[in-house]
């Protein structure tokens, strides 16, 4: 498969996207783990403080807590999140990362029956399924802390508690081949013209949530006449959403549907990213937390620090930041001041897994059903251990 920087599809995206107990130390709280007991993270009325260390400092607590840290990351391929990694341990020399990437809706389950049989793997969790946080932070399952900078994160980027943040933005639409110039589809509405016929390469809206949500989107825009005529084009439908923006970037199709990408540089070669004005693509705030039975709590807390820190944030691949201080580059707005970005309707949306489900059999309905293997492959109960 071929390869391409910017940075593995903007993972790629988390190279520039990117919670101890409260009154708890990293000591207690490693012993807790140890011990196999769930941390208290969250106590009536308490409000805890935004991190005041520096992050050398963090370093050499965790150093001295061992230098080991669990991150299970959402994401399609398994180095999507290499660039990452590895600007964390240029930083950070000595140190181990161990980044298991999977689906975030394996990730999700995985770490919900890890919980159950006491058998908890990761430190640190970053995922696309946001419904999870407030429900593990009603389990008590995740750590009530404040990373530096958090008081600088847009509201909805972060818990009151501190139970989690969102590192960062990422964002979903449809793409082109760039020698189409203005005659490349101007809407997602046009993606039905006959003229595209076998033309569009689409990862699957009924197995990744956030694609999801964007055709969801598209159906409330257009109706379900412009699905019928989608599902007669002919698309070609891939796990992964890498998949149509490799796609089209090898000139294998002309369109891709349900990739990420930027505006202010291609996210491939040749591909053109597109959002205009009055329709709809979708964004979302990937969501992190440090997990209350955490073996490894001081690293997480830098990890978490530095994800945050105004240094990664203005190298965001997106352009666009989850701090209010953070001016986003190539003269964007923030995510949040784009309407047709429907920032608020995503965490909504996968809160009702009932209606969710709906929308996922429906549209396969219409699509077929998933076919393939998954792309990161298959990881089992505890990879990363």
């Amino acid at each position: 498969m071929t390869s391409f920087s910017r940075r593995r599809i903007l993972g790629g995206a988390g190279a520039a996207l990117g919670a101890a107990a409260l009154g708890a130390t990293v000591t207690d709280s490693a012993a807790a783990a140890s011990a196999g007991k769930a941390i208290p993270a969250f106590r009536p009325g308490s409000h805890p403080r935004e991190e005041k260390k520096s992050l050398d400092e963090l370093y050499a607590d965790a150093r001295q807590e061992g230098g080991e840290l669990v991150i299970y990351a959402g994401g399609d391929l398994a180095d999507l999140w290499d660039a990452t990694k590895q600007a964390f341990l240029s930083q950070f020399p000595g140190l181990k990362l161990t980044m298991v990437v999977d689906y975030s809706k394996y990730h999700e389950v995985r770490v919900d029956n890890q919980f159950a049989t006491d058998t908890l793997v990761p430190d640190l969790v970053q995922l696309q399924t946001v419904q999870d946080f407030p429900r593990w932070k009603d389990m008590g399952e995740l750590l009530s802390y404040k990373p530096a900078g958090f008081s600088a994160l847009y509201p909805q980027f972060r818990d009151p508690d501190g139970a989690w943040v969102s590192t960062g933005v990422f964002a979903f639409s449809y793409m082109y081949d760039q020698t189409l110039g203005s005659g490349g589809p101007a809407t997602p509405r046009e993606l039905v013209n006959s003229r595209w016929r076998g033309a569009i390469a689409s990862s699957y809206p009924n197995d990744d949530d956030a694609v999801l949500y964007l055709y969801k989107l598209y159906t409330e825009a257009y109706g379900w006449d412009w699905v019928r005529r989608l599902a007669a084009q002919e698309v070609e439908f891939a796990r992964g959403s890498f998949t149509p923006i490799f796609s089209v970037s090898g000139k294998q199709k002309l369109i891709g549907i349900g990739g990420a990408g930027s505006l202010t540089a291609p996210v491939a070669p040749g591909v053109q990213w597109a959002v205009p004005d009055g329709h709809p693509f979708m964004a979302w705030g990937q969501r992190a937390a440090i997990l209350a039975r955490a073996k490894h709590p001081a690293a997480a807390k830098l990890y978490l620090n530095w994800q945050l820190s105004r240094a990664v944030q203005e190298q965001s691949a997106t352009g666009w930041s989850v701090r209010t201080d953070v001016t986003p580059a190539g003269g964007l707005k923030p995510i949040w001041e784009y309407p047709n970005a429907h920032l608020d309707g995503f965490p909504h949306f996968m809160a009702d897994r009932a209606e969710a489900e709906r929308w996922r059999q429906t549209f396969t309905l219409y699509f077929g059903e998933v076919q393939g293997a998954p792309t990161p492959g298959s990881l089992g109960l505890h990879p990363g251990r």
